[in-house]
């Protein structure tokens, strides 16, 4: 997660607008997510909407996102299919660039 958010605020210092990255995770949510989620479904995913800042959601959840030009795939966890399934979901999310960030062995398994 740490390596994801480094990741985030490096293309935010390269000029990238909030609004234009997309966050996932395949293991346990950002602690973003979680603390937004406190707030209940309905005001998190009103954020997505509104479209003003980087969002951060689970990778079980993609068919509610919606696309991005910068997609990051944060690989913390879950199982090795559900990772592997997340891959080609968070491409199709991602209109420029995909992100891919997790253990390099485990990664190069899953692919």
């Amino acid at each position: 997660m740490e390596v994801a958010d480094e990741t985030v605020d490096k293309l935010l210092d390269e000029g990238r607008a909030p609004a234009e990255i997309l966050l996932l995770t395949t293991g346990a949510q950002h602690p973003w997510a979680e603390h937004e989620l406190s707030f209940g479904e309905d005001a998190y995913w009103r954020q997505l909407a509104a479209g003003e800042d980087v969002f951060c959601a689970h990778a079980s959840s993609l068919s509610r996102t919606s696309q991005r030009p910068v997609v990051l795939l944060a690989v913390n966890g879950g199982t090795d299919p559900e990772a592997a399934a997340a891959l080609p979901a968070a491409l199709e999310k991602a209109t420029e660039k995909l992100i891919v960030c997790g253990d390099p062995g485990r990664l190069r398994a899953l692919l």
